[in-house]
C-alpha cells in the first residue's frame, strides 16, 4: 500500500468499482487506491427475487478480490476520519493516507434502531427484510398460513425506494397461487405509490388486482414482536385519522396520531442513513449525506472531493442504475480538472430507475429524471417493449437474467450498457 494516491477511492460497492473501472478506461497510467474492508461484493438488486424463491442467493455475490479492477490497489481497511483541508483521510489499520482527488462513495448503512424494538424483532420469526437477510423472507413467505402480511418503509432515505413494494406484489402473487387467504397491507410515509405519475396508474391496478390494502401517511415507528403489533405514526398534516371500523385488517386508533396493525407476517426496509464516519464528518449536509452538487456531483466545499451513490444527497433515488449515469460525469470531471485545471461540461439530470416486479413474470420499469419525468432507455424498443410504464413479461426477463449480466460483465469493468 500506498501512502499517497493520485485518486483515493472509498467504498468498493458499485459506485466505487465503477468509478474506479470507468477511470482506469480512460487513463491506465492512473494511480487509484480503494478503500473497502468488505470480503464480498453483492448484487443486491437481485435480493428481491431472493426473497421471493426465484432467484439463488449465492449467486449475487463476488468475493471483492474478482471485482477490483487490476491496476486498482485495495485497502482492505475501513475509513475513519477525513481531513479535506489538508488532502488527508485516516484509516483503522492503515493509518493515513494522502490524495490529489478523493472519490467518497461507502453506500449507506441500516439503522434499525430509529424504530422502536426493530433491532431485536428483525430477520428472527416473522419479521424480515430483503435488505438485511432475503433468504429469511422467503422462509416467512413460505411458513405464512394466512392473516395480515404486512409490508412497510421508513421515513428516512432508503437505497431502491421501490424495493418495499415490490416484495409485497410477489408475496401477494405468491398467496394468490397457493390459495393463501391473506390481508397484504402496503403501508408507507409517502403521498402516493410512486412519484411518476403514468407508472403510479399501472401500480394503482395491480394493487387492486391482489386486493392489496394501500395505507399512505403510515410511517412506521414501534415493533412489538411478543405481541406481533406494529404502530404507524400518522404523517398527514391536512387530516386526521379515519379508519373504517369493521375493516379486515383489524387497524386500531393509539391516540391521535398512532395507528396499530396487527400482524402475522411483516417485512419492512429498516431506517437508512449514510455510515457513521461520514455523518461525523465535514462533508454532509444538514440531512447527514454527502454534500455534493446534484449536477456535477462535485462537494460543495471541496472541489478535489467527489461524491456518487447511496451516500450522495440528491434528491434522486438511490439506485445501481443512477450510479451507472454519475460515474461517468465523476470521472470526467475529474480527469479533465486534472488535465486542464477546469471541470467537464457533462451533468448528472438525476436520472434513476426503478425496475418494480408486479409478480412473477410481470415488471414495470420507471426511468426518471429530477423532475420527475418518465424517460425511458430507446433500447427497451430492441427488445419490443414499447411502453415500460406497463406490465411486461420481457422486463422480468429483463430483471431476472439481463441485468444481472450486464452488472457483473458491463458494468463492473467500466464498459459502456
Amino acid at each position: 500500500m500506498n501512502s499517497h494516491y493520485e485518486i483515493l477511492i472509498v467504498g468498493g460497492g458499485t459506485a466505487g468499482i465503477m468509478t474506479a473501472a470507468n477511470l482506469l478506461q480512460k487513463d491506465k497510467s492512473l494511480k487509484i487506491g480503494l478503500i473497502d474492508p468488505a470480503d464480498m461484493h453483492y448484487y443486491q438488486a437481485a435480493w428481491t427475487l431472493v426473497g421471493a424463491g426465484t432467484y439463488d442467493y449465492d449467486k449475487t455475490g463476488k468475493p471483492m478480490a474478482d471485482v477490483i479492477p487490476d491496476g486498482v490497489d485495495w485497502i482492505k481497511d475501513f475509513a475513519t476520519a477525513f481531513h479535506p483541508d489538508k488532502n488527508t483521510l485516516d484509516t483503522k489499520a492503515n493509518g493515513s493516507i494522502t490524495y490529489d482527488y478523493l472519490v467518497v462513495c461507502p453506500g449507506l448503512v441500516m439503522e434499525p434502531s430509529m424504530i422502536e424494538g426493530l433491532e431485536e424483532a428483525l430477520d428472527k420469526g416473522n419479521v424480515c427484510s430483503n435488505y438485511t437477510d432475503p433468504e429469511h423472507t422467503w422462509e416467512v413467505l413460505k411458513n405464512f398460513k394466512g392473516g395480515n402480511a404486512v409490508f412497510t418503509q421508513p421515513s428516512t432515505p432508503i437505497k431502491c425506494g421501490g424495493a418495499p413494494q415490490k416484495i409485497a406484489y410477489l408475496a401477494a402473487d405468491y398467496f394468490k397461487k397457493n390459495q393463501i387467504d391473506a390481508n397484504v397491507i402496503f403501508a408507507t410515509p409517502g403521498t402516493v405509490i410512486f412519484g411518476v405519475k403514468c407508472v403510479a396508474d399501472t401500480l394503482t391496478k395491480v394493487i387492486h388486482r391482489y386486493g392489496i390494502h394501500f395505507r399512505p401517511f403510515y410511517s412506521p415507528v414501534k415493533i412489538d414482536s411478543e405481541k406481533n403489533i406494529v404502530t404507524f405514526k400518522w404523517v398527514n398534516k391536512n387530516e386526521e385519522i379515519a379508519l373504517n371500523e369493521n375493516n379486515p385488517i383489524d387497524e386500531k386508533k393509539s391516540g391521535d396520531s398512532f395507528i396499530e396493525i396487527p400482524y402475522d407476517m411483516l417485512h419492512l426496509a429498516p431506517p437508512q442513513a449514510a455510515p457513521k464516519f461520514i455523518r461525523e464528518s465535514s462533508l454532509v449536509n444538514e440531512a447527514g449525506w454527502l454534500d455534493v452538487d446534484k449536477h456535477t456531483l462535485q462537494h460543495k466545499k471541496y472541489p478535489n472531493i467527489f461524491g456518487l451513490g447511496d451516500v450522495a444527497g440528491l434528491p434522486t433515488a438511490k439506485t445501481g442504475a443512477a450510479i451507472r449515469k454519475q460515474s461517468p460525469i465523476v470521472v470526467d470531471n475529474i480527469l479533465k480538472l486534472k488535465k486542464t485545471k477546469h471541470m467537464g461540461t457533462m451533468s448528472y439530470n438525476g436520472y434513476s430507475s426503478c425496475p418494480l416486479v408486479t409478480g412473477y413474470g410481470k415488471m414495470v420499469l420507471a426511468e426518471f429524471d429530477y423532475d420527475q419525468n418518465f424517460i425511458p432507455d430507446p433500447k427497451l424498443k430492441q427488445m419490443l417493449v414499447f411502453d415500460s410504464s406497463k406490465e411486461h413479461w420481457r422486463l422480468w426477463m429483463l430483471k431476472k437474467y439481463g441485468l444481472p449480466y450486464l452488472y457483473w460483465n458491463k458494468m463492473l469493468k467500466g464498459k459502456e450498457v
